[in-house]
């Protein structure tokens, strides 16, 4: 599906997606990379910047900590309660992460730009849980302030 196509067909009102980050405090990030040119890096990064508490979620037994932080090799070795899931996997996980999500007591559950799974929506949505897929937090938190030019010459 064009990724146009995916905008429209997962559009979500600002006041749902703002009111949603503002209230999480703690996310868990599935599919976080210590790699700095990964995408998922530079999310973390941002997110924990901007003060987020963020548990990178990676299942390689070699990957201890990114940024300092220590990662949790699943959902359910976390020891703490998660407002929100974060998915940078494929989107044929999320129907899995989904359930992971509902058994740890999530709040919210996000898939990241690419990744949605209606099935896995109406599971988790079914279960209490808000949905955002196809979405990245961290252009959701800077869109207030960016405003297009478009007086400016190509």
């Amino acid at each position: 599906m064009p990724a146009a196509a995916l905008d429209d067909l997962y559009d979500y009102d600002s006041k749902y997606l703002a009111d949603i980050l503002k209230s999480v405090k703690t996310i868990a990030m599935v599919g976080a990379s210590a790699d700095k040119t990964k995408f998922s890096y530079g999310v973390l990064r941002v997110l924990h910047e901007t003060g987020y508490d963020m548990i990178p979620v990676n299942p390689n037994p070699n990957l201890h900590e990114i940024r300092g932080i220590r990662v949790y090799h699943s959902l359910e070795e976390i020891d703490r309660p998660v407002d929100m899931v974060e998915v940078f996997r494929p989107r044929e996980e999320f129907y899995g992460i989904a359930e992971q999500a509902i058994a740890i007591g999530a709040k919210v559950l996000w898939g990241q730009i690419g990744v949605y799974d209606d099935q896995a929506a109406e599971l988790a949505e079914a279960a209490g849980l808000k949905v955002v897929m196809n979405r990245c937090p961290k252009i959701e938190l800077f869109r207030p302030f960016w405003k297009p030019r478009l007086d400016l010459k190509i």
